[in-house]
């Protein structure tokens, strides 16, 4: 039984309760509270619905991480549309492809991006009306872009927040690609409000917790921070890009913010606990530690234990598809003996998993190797515009129940914990994101002078590391600072190769298909 219909229902509710507890702080930049965030986004809804923006829209969010994006994405699912947040760091290109693949209808945008925007999205298609800001922070800028669009005789009438069906449309997030192209996971109210509630649950919030925002908007992680932190009146503090993977500014950040309840990448964790100097602040607030989204190396969170010893750890698991389908309380304190990472543990109380034969497609019994696959009300719609691979997605058991093929091979116990083995297709996690070799590949190839391309992942000791085997269709062979910058401008940041090396040509294998295992031997 969910206990909202929708998302924006969090927002006002949670208003009703505690008007004047801050909902949000953005350091340096200011605080609001939920009365103000909550009127801020009704001003957006209004707007949004005089631009004829109807439910089932889509309507995109190009804004770094502030108050005006949280407002953006609450001003947008009270008009009973979908949200779709791009990675204001990443190449224009992309970002334009994004947009114009789902077909937004307006685009909020900061104006430092407009430019090169919408350059870009006229090569693809009509580009969508814009909410263009001056920067953002604070709400500030958000409130002045509605100032100008509510200039006399433009003043936007008042309509109801729109609540509809929970299996309605509430946001798109888009991953890597194996086609070359990101694609698009469509995720409802029902998605994202039982796993809210799932939260609710095994973390019991209150108001007066304080929730960080590390980990952008199009990351499935942010949902946990923004929804969760809301729905029990508590405050969440945004942590921006330029503190966010600086160890010596986020530590004393945590401490001065009285963080409560901590969510992030492990990758993140690992270089807090190496290079933050944790033993200089006071840390007696947090009381949770979450991580999700890659293998936490057992060095790195032994060592971070030993300066954060009160709060409970939690390793969660699960792709964008799910968001987190799977949880494992870290039992405290780290034996020293211990050097494999821990279980991915149980399946949460909203869903049911099980590991099956990739092949066959039967369950395989306890400690047998398996494909973990996911059914539950936390599960995508599908990918957008992509029917065939939504339906290769899933798999289709005896009574007609889909499950989702997260394509992560696993071993269960029969206590119910499931071991992470590895991956069946060529994709990895990366600083907790999804990296599909072959979008890599696809963005190489566009390289005038590159003829064969292919990309492996490689174990490291703090994470993946990514190298690129290229051969050249003349005698010039592009210098590595000329692959990094076209790799820079064609990907997002945590997508460019780490190396580069050049061959006369890609061994093959006998049915002529690149060799990669003869690629990772050559490393």
């Amino acid at each position: 039984m969910l206990s909202h219909q929708a998302l924006q229902q969090l927002l006002v509710n949670s208003t009703r309760k505690h008007p004047e507890n801050a909902a949000m702080e953005d350091p340096g930049k200011g605080t609001v509270t939920y009365q103000e965030l909550d009127r801020l986004s009704n001003r957006l809804r209004d707007r949004l619905h005089l631009m004829d923006v109807r439910p089932g829209d889509r309507v995109g969010i190009y804004l770094r991480k502030s108050i005006d994006a949280v407002a953006s994405i609450f001003g947008i699912l009270k008009t009973g549309a979908a949200y779709v947040p791009v990675d204001p760091g990443a190449p224009a290109s992309r970002n334009a492809y994004i947009l114009n693949n789902c077909a937004v209808k307006v685009a909020i945008v900061e104006s430092r991006f407009v430019s090169a925007f919408t350059n870009e999205i006229e090569k693809l298609g009509p580009v969508p009306r814009l909410i263009p800001l001056e920067g953002s922070g604070g709400g500030l800028f958000l409130h002045k872009a509605l100032d100008r669009q509510d200039a006399p005789g433009a003043l936007a009438p008042v309509v109801e927040t729109r609540v509809g069906s929970p299996d309605d449309l509430a946001y798109i997030l888009y991953t890597s690609g194996s086609t070359g192209k990101p694609k698009g996971v469509m995720l409802s109210h029902r998605n994202a409000i039982s796993f809210v509630d799932w939260c609710s649950e095994v973390f019991e919030p209150s108001p007066s917790d304080r929730f960080s925002s590390h980990a952008p908007f199009h990351f499935d992680l942010s949902i946990l921070d923004i929804f969760v932190s809301l729905k029990h009146g508590a405050t969440l503090v945004l942590i921006g890009e330029d503190i966010g993977k600086e160890p010596n500014l986020l530590a004393p950040l945590i401490a001065e913010k009285r963080i409560s309840i901590w969510y992030s990448a492990p990758s993140i964790l690992s270089l807090l606990a190496q290079f933050g100097n944790l033993d200089r602040y006071d840390y007696s607030a947090l009381r949770m530690v979450l991580f999700a989204g890659e293998v936490f190396p057992v060095k790195h969170l032994r060592t971070l234990h030993s300066f954060w010893p009160m709060p409970k750890y939690f390793n969660l698991y699960g792709p964008t598809e799910t968001n987190v389908c799977n949880f494992y309380e870290v039992p405290t304190p780290i034996p020293a003996e211990r050097g494999e990472p821990f279980p991915i543990g149980r399946v949460c109380s909203h869903l049911r998993v099980r590991a099956v034969d990739s092949e066959a497609g039967k369950e395989v019994p306890p400690g047998t190797e398996g494909e973990l696959c996911v059914c539950g009300p936390g599960v995508m719609q599908g990918y957008w515009s992509l029917p065939e691979q939504s339906a290769r997605a899933f798999l289709e058991d005896e009574s007609g129940e889909k499950w989702y093929r997260t394509g992560d091979i696993v071993v269960g116990s029969e206590d119910g914990n499931y071991v992470y083995v590895g991956r069946r297709d060529r994709m990895v996690k990366r600083r907790g994101y999804r990296v599909e070799m072959g979008e890599i590949e696809a963005t190489l190839y566009r390289h005038p002078e590159v003829k064969e391309a292919a990309v492996i992942a490689l174990a490291d000791p703090d994470g993946v590391r990514l190298r690129a085997f290229l051969s050249c269709r003349g005698q010039r062979r592009p210098s590595l600072i000329e692959m990094k910058r076209f790799c820079a401008e064609n990907l997002p940041l945590y997508m460019v190769p780490d190396a580069v090396s050049f061959q006369e040509a890609l061994p093959r294998t006998s049915t002529a298909k690149v060799d990669y295992q003869r690629l990772k031997e050559m490393d």
